[in-house]
């Protein structure tokens, strides 16, 4: 859910959207929504919790944590973990794959069209499937 014009983003619109995501839009929520759904983009926790607090320090590490958790529960955000210590909080919650640079940490969509699964596993008993995730992972040519 991308809520970026040219004029911003209000908080009127923030506030409608963590509403409609079953979330209470507090200052702090919404102060950490404005940051990540300004744009299409992928942040760390560590970057949403620098841009939240550029002015003065504001929101804890532990609420920004708790909070991109919630986003992404109950569906607002995408979290997209390319290992454990390497997590990334995606604005764009439409279906689609990532491709991620190692040598330089950037993630970037990839149309889910421009990707063809032919086939999947059989699910186990008692299993239904809620998504396939892909991540092309390249290096930099030496």
């Amino acid at each position: 859910m991308i809520l970026f014009n040219a004029m911003g983003i209000s908080k009127d619109a923030i506030k409608g959207a963590l509403l409609e995501h079953d979330i209470r839009p507090t200052a702090q929520r919404v102060e950490i929504a404005r940051v990540l759904l300004c744009e299409p983009q992928h942040l760390s926790a560590d970057q949403v919790l620098s841009r939240v607090n550029t002015q003065r320090p504001q929101v804890s590490k532990a609420t920004v944590y708790n909070t991109l958790n919630l986003f992404a529960e109950r569906g607002l955000i995408r979290e997209v973990i390319i290992d454990s210590g390497k997590v990334f909080y995606d604005s764009n919650t439409e279906v689609h794959h990532h491709l991620y640079n190692e040598d330089t940490g950037m993630l970037k969509d990839i149309e889910a069209s421009a990707l063809r699964i032919d086939s999947m596993p059989a699910l186990p008993d008692g299993t239904v499937g809620t998504g396939v995730d892909v991540i092309i992972r390249v290096r930099n040519k030496p």
